[in-house]
């Protein structure tokens, strides 16, 4: 095999890599909004991607770093949503929620899965929430600041507040839970 055949296969091993990474993750992300995360097994993960259970073993540890980087993945669809709202001062919050209230119906096994994070007592997960909603509220909060928004602590404690129930209200199926403004 010469050289040139060599890297051409590589880049086509990375990329299956990746694409496999990233299937890995959706499926994780299903499994654990389905199951929860101390019934979800990795195995049943590599069932729903057609590939066997140690394959998984090879791009994560174990089921905790697993459902951290599924965990990770969404906060990153949140920051990329947030980064992409542009509004007038007026209209900002506004812009905002609906933004939230769109990713929460075209991505709602990755908001179940922030809400199941939340009562999950282990250290690396605990991390994984408080870095992502540290990022989310700092994001929020800059954009509001930016804006020349009045107030804006306390506009971005009560949009994230209100995020939260929003999000409870979707775990428990309790919309009349879910703020009126919102």
């Amino acid at each position: 095999m010469n050289k040139q055949s060599s890297t051409v296969r590589s880049k086509t091993d990375e990329a299956t890599s990746v694409n496999r990474r990233e299937q890995i993750l959706e499926a994780a992300v299903v499994v654990f909004a389905e199951l929860g995360y101390y019934r979800a097994t990795t195995a049943q993960v590599a069932e729903r991607v057609g590939i066997s259970q140690p394959y998984i073993f090879k791009l994560f540890k174990n089921k905790e770093e697993l459902f951290v980087a599924a965990l990770d993945r969404a906060f990153e669809r949140i920051i990329r949503t947030f980064k992409s709202v542009e509004a007038p001062v007026d209209q900002l919050l506004a812009e905002t929620i609906r933004v939230y209230e769109q990713l929460m119906e075209t991505h709602p096994n990755e908001i179940l899965l922030q809400v199941q994070a939340l009562g999950i007592r282990d250290e690396m997960i605990l991390r994984a929430m408080q870095k992502g909603m540290l990022e989310v509220t700092s994001l929020v909060k800059g954009k509001f600041v930016a804006a020349g928004m009045e107030h804006p602590e306390v506009e971005v404690s009560t949009f994230m507040a209100n995020g939260m129930l929003c999000n409870i209200s979707m775990a428990l199926g309790m919309p009349e839970l879910k703020p009126k403004h919102l």
